[in-house]
């Protein structure tokens, strides 16, 4: 299996991105009856939400805590960012849900900072991938 070898900007973005989304993903569960109406959410898309994050948080956390993170696991990461990030943004243009300011204001915050994390995890192997040419 192909590895990236040490690289601590990487592994620390990895890091971040696990803290992130274990924060968010436990607090879209815990307080998903309390924001839906604050953010004119469904609570059960707030919920499903936190669920998902939850093993996405203990995958990626697992990716940083390895000395040699799997170059294909990282591409995941950064795909599965990736994806999320565009389907936050599409959800507003569905007719799905019906935000309110604030609730269009947290979707796109919270999908511009998932949009950051797979930005800098694509930089962390791009460096990498040099680092180990060189």
């Amino acid at each position: 299996m192909q590895t990236i070898q040490k690289l601590s900007f990487l592994r620390r973005v990895l890091m971040l991105d696990a803290i992130a989304s274990g924060a968010m993903g436990i607090a879209l569960l815990a307080f998903a009856s309390l924001g839906a109406p604050l953010l004119g959410l469904p609570e059960q898309l707030l919920r499903e939400a936190g669920v998902v994050l939850l093993p996405f948080t203990a995958f990626v956390g697992y990716l940083a805590s390895r000395e040699l993170p799997s170059r294909i696991g990282v591409w995941l990461v950064i795909a599965l960012n990736v994806i999320w990030t565009i389907d936050s943004i599409a959800l507003l243009f569905t007719g799905w849900v019906a935000p309110n300011a604030f609730g269009h204001a947290f979707v796109i915050g919270q999908a511009l900072v998932v949009g950051v994390f797979a930005e800098l995890e694509f930089v962390g192997v791009r460096k990498q991938r040099v680092a180990t040419v060189s």
